[in-house]
């Protein structure tokens, strides 16, 4: 399994650089159904002048029109970069099942910040937070 997921994790910076390459910040993202099927992919897009076109809410937002359906769970997440608060909560609220990353950033991160929402346990109205792997 670590197999694919280091070629996951290649596909996501492959995306990066062409983010880097357009002129926005070079992080990429992709979500795999639960089958291992690539269901969507996406790069930053902070040029547009979205304040949404993170990478991660891009590529939920993909991933909901493929699947037809607000609910990810036994999908998996990846990413090259740790996802801020914004991106944590639309993966909580999409119950999406795993999250994979390779760099942290824990200034505004929702895992290693000091608001860890993607991993938070005590927040009554959510279901359990997703599994999260940092790749090395």
């Amino acid at each position: 399994m670590m197999d694919r997921f280091t070629t996951l994790m290649e596909k996501c910076f492959e995306i990066a650089t062409e983010a880097r390459e357009r002129g926005d910040t070079a992080v990429g993202s992709l979500i795999i159904a639960e089958n291992g099927e690539i269901i969507a992919t996406a790069g930053e897009q902070n040029r547009t002048l979205d304040l949404f076109a993170h990478a991660e809410l891009t590529v939920i937002q993909k991933a909901i029109k493929v699947t037809r359906s607000n609910d990810l769970s036994g999908c998996t997440l990846f990413s090259t970069h740790e996802p801020c608060f914004l991106c944590s909560f639309a993966i909580r609220q999409t119950s999406i099942s795993r999250v994979i990353l390779a760099h942290r950033t824990p200034q505004i991160g929702g895992i290693s910040s000091r608001y860890p929402i993607l991993a938070a346990t005590d927040i009554e109205t959510w279901g359990p937070p997703p599994e999260i792997v940092f790749t090395p």
